[in-house]
């Protein structure tokens, strides 16, 4: 999988964070008929990990762990768990005010959204922080363990540099 050439205008500028639920209601807002709870916690993962290539920060304070279906929120989580496997309903478009925070929403969206929650999860595994954060756990082994900041920022910075040499 190849996500987009992501360009960006923040060198060396600060970015005003936000907070999981107003990126969630961003992509519920986009009016996509297959967004289930999983597919909602990778956009969001997404969201987060290359919000700290181009950004160089987390652009909200939630962390994700390293569940068996991929990178998880339990804040998240709690919110749209009763939804289980069934689309959530689509939101209002949050207000926000950080024209680069929507540019980077709306390259997720471009690179990932066209996939399903099960083609997300599976892409996640392939990649080395969900796996580094699951080494000798069991496929289906619980486990409440942080995916690596520094880890997140190491692989999506070196996935950028690779697309940007392309």
């Amino acid at each position: 999988m190849k996500i987009r050439k992501m360009i960006f205008l923040s060198e060396g500028r600060n970015m005003h964070r936000t907070d999981i639920n107003t990126v969630a209601n961003f992509f519920l807002s986009l009016g996509d008929k297959t967004m289930t709870h999983k597919k909602l916690q990778k956009l969001c993962y997404y969201s987060y990990s290359w919000g700290k290539v181009f950004f160089d920060e987390s652009i909200f304070k939630n962390k994700f762990q390293a569940w068996v279906h991929g990178p998880v929120d339990p804040v998240l989580y709690g919110l749209y768990k009763e939804n289980r496997w069934h689309p959530i309903q689509q939101q209002s478009a949050p207000e926000i005010n950080d024209e680069e925070l929507v540019e980077l929403l709306q390259e997720v969206y471009d690179s990932y959204g066209h996939l399903s929650g099960d083609q997300l999860e599976a892409l996640t595994h392939e990649e080395l922080p969900w796996k580094e954060a699951r080494a000798g756990l069991q496929p289906y082994e619980p486990s409440r363990k942080l995916i690596d900041e520094v880890t997140i920022m190491n692989y999506y910075k070196k996935m950028q540099e690779e697309l940007q040499d392309d």
